[in-house]
């Protein structure tokens, strides 16, 4: 069984998205935003503050899980 060791953190990258990495830095998550308003709606991405929160809920998975199965 592989493990994604604790903490999990929120990186920004390149004002295109958050990346939500285990603590031995792999990748787990990538939540991309666009906040130019025709933009992001064309490309169907998500807001900067809308990924930010994707991925900020994303990471706290770990800690709802834990002690779980």
């Amino acid at each position: 069984m592989r493990r994604f060791p604790r903490p999990w953190t929120i990186e920004e990258h390149n004002d295109a998205c958050f990346i939500v990495r285990d603590a031995a830095g792999q990748a787990l998550g990538y939540f991309y935003f666009e906040d130019e308003p025709g933009r992001h709606s064309a490309a169907k991405l998500l807001t900067k503050d809308e990924a930010r929160r994707s991925a900020a809920n994303f990471a706290k998975l770990v800690e709802l899980l834990r002690g779980k199965g």
